[in-house]
């Protein structure tokens, strides 16, 4: 018996090196290139990312650098000017306020453009968009590019007064005949760059970022990025020292990043293209832990067929003995080959015969219970949604403000509410019938759930009302919402009883405030009257309660 238990131990041990040696040599060789394969693929992704980057940016700046020239060919620029230089004796000069207007108008219609200031050729302000215009420098010479591509007379940096990153372009003005008379300035708003950083169809994997020559952000191509963060200096000498390649560093959002920077040629600015370390070495992650449990099965399974192997030299009894005690612990996938035709190999058969009824009876209590669980999530289904429009119904709806209302008291980001209901609903009720009224709740639900991003919640309040939360958003951007929702409802035509029937819905809109919304019946209430506000004001409308 122990000669038999020693040969047992040494194919344990035979058979554990065998897996183990080559398996984790092959593994180690074969992660390490991974690994390699993953950086260099990584850092192609970054760089066309930043070149992508820096390529759209340069267009965007040059485009509008060609607004700002088509303007200063104005004949209302040009004019201005020319009155300015020569006014006519006797008579009031009043082209500067005719001049401020048309700059007004025109800037009013362009949203890139902050500001637009004409000066004469000595650096005088002639006219200005603005109240109080920005300070302007004229080049002591005009570059012959200048007429085409503009000056940068203020390079992008972040602008306390605006909220916002801006950057100052300049273009000469030129009089009938040619001679410069000065310029047209252009302050543009580099938040309208934002789409051009990234296409989220074309654009590798990654984020973009635009820093100043101090490192601080100015624009980033992350989604809801709100908070204004600079990179570590040392960093960022670094990423100028190697640009092009890849490093790994502690990004803005203090998390560990892969990124390289990029200089545009057009600006002074620097692009950063990162992606999240975590994220780029999930799937090597995933694998290796893959492997290692492929390693350990593998190993569990070698250890079974040794020790399979030496209990049989031990004695069939004992394959006996160990399977009834697997059988026991829970493990119903225990076979035991027949290889005798005596009374074990007998025995043996039974056994397998009974372990195979147990198998089943487990498999059909597994079936009965995953049937159970698909019955249950189709109950908790029902219990939340309303049964004519799909949207959330009125107890779903307390449950998500409730969680809302405890999100804004911890970190103070604001939410909007927005109720509404159908105008006239009970005259539509009335003169076509509740299955036409029904109808119309159904299609008017349709476009709340198209209009709705989908991190936002819409319900059925009760009746003909319905209730939207909107997360993470102002007042202003709700009631952009909202007049959407109320212009797709009047543009559609709802077919009752063979007739066409135009609807209109009013709306109430709130933004959640700490000292007013301490319950989601406060909310509720809050929106009400904002409700009703806007039926009082005429219907077909939204009405924003402060």
């Amino acid at each position: 018996m122990v000669l038999l238990k020693s040969i047992k131990s040494k194919i344990f041990v035979f058979a554990i090196m065998a897996t183990l040696i080559p398996s984790l040599g092959l593994g180690l060789l074969s992660f390490r290139q991974n690994e390699a394969q993953i950086s260099d693929n990584v850092t192609r992704e970054l760089r066309a990312l930043a070149s992508q980057a820096s390529r759209e940016l340069e267009l965007w700046i040059n485009k509008h650098i060609h607004t700002v020239r088509a303007l200063s060919t104005s004949n209302a620029v040009i004019d201005g000017l020319s009155a300015t230089a020569h006014p006519f004796a006797g008579k009031p000069n009043k082209t500067p306020q005719a001049l401020t207007h048309y700059l007004r108008s025109v800037q009013s219609k362009l949203d890139t453009i902050l500001e637009l200031t004409v000066v004469g050729a000595a650096g005088q302000i002639v006219a200005s968009s603005a109240t109080a215009p920005s300070a302007v420098t004229l080049p002591q010479s005009w570059p012959e590019s200048a007429l085409t591509e503009g000056v940068v007379l203020v390079p992008p940096h972040w602008e306390k007064q605006r909220a916002t990153a801006t950057l100052s372009v300049a273009v000469p003005v030129l009089s009938y005949d040619n001679v410069l008379m000065g310029a047209l300035v252009a302050v543009l708003d580099l938040r309208t760059a934002q789409p051009y950083l990234k296409s989220s169809t074309k654009s590798p994997l990654g984020e973009v970022l635009l820093l100043d020559q101090n490192g601080r952000e100015l624009l980033s191509s992350r989604a809801g990025a709100t908070k204004l963060m600079s990179l570590d200096a040392v960093v960022l000498r670094q990423l100028l020292a190697r640009p092009g390649e890849s490093m790994i560093f502690q990004g803005l959002m203090h998390r560990e990043v892969i990124g390289l920077a990029d200089t545009p040629a057009a600006l002074p600015v620097t692009v950063v293209a990162e992606r999240d370390h975590a994220d780029v070495y999930a799937a090597w992650v995933d694998f290796r832990n893959l492997f290692l449990a492929l390693v350990c099965t593998l190993v569990l399974v070698v250890t079974a067929v040794a020790f399979r192997m030496g209990r049989s030299i031990v004695t069939p009894l004992q394959h006996l003995i160990d399977a009834a005690k697997s059988i026991a612990g829970g493990d119903l996938d225990v076979r035991l080959p027949v290889t005798r035709n005596d009374e074990f190999g007998h025995l043996t058969r039974i056994f397998n015969q009974m372990a195979d009824k147990l198998r089943h009876s487990h498999d059909e209590i597994v079936a009965a219970n995953k049937a159970m669980q698909q019955q249950n999530q189709l109950l908790e289904t029902l219990s939340i949604t309303d049964g004519l429009t799909g949207l959330y119904n009125r107890s779903k709806l307390d449950a998500i403000l409730k969680d809302e209302l405890a999100r804004f008291k911890r970190n103070q980001r604001p939410f909007a509410v927005l109720m509404m209901d159908i105008d006239y609903f009970k005259t539509l009720n009335d003169s076509y019938g509740h299955i036409a009224g029904d109808e119309i709740i159904a299609a008017v639900a349709k476009i709340l759930g198209r209009s709705i991003r989908s991190v936002d919640y819409a319900a059925r309040y009760g009746g003909d009302e319905f209730t939207i939360i909107m997360v993470e958003t102002t007042a202003d951007m709700a009631l952009k919402t909202a007049e959407r929702i109320r212009s797709q409802v009047n543009d559609m035509r709802y077919s009752a009883n063979g007739q066409i029937v135009s609807v209109t819905v009013s709306i109430g809109i709130v933004q959640c405030q700490q000292s007013d919304d301490a319950t989601p019946t406060a909310v509720f209430a809050r929106a009400d009257s904002a409700l009703y506000e806007a039926k009082r004001a005429g219907r077909n409308r939204a009405h924003y309660a402060t």
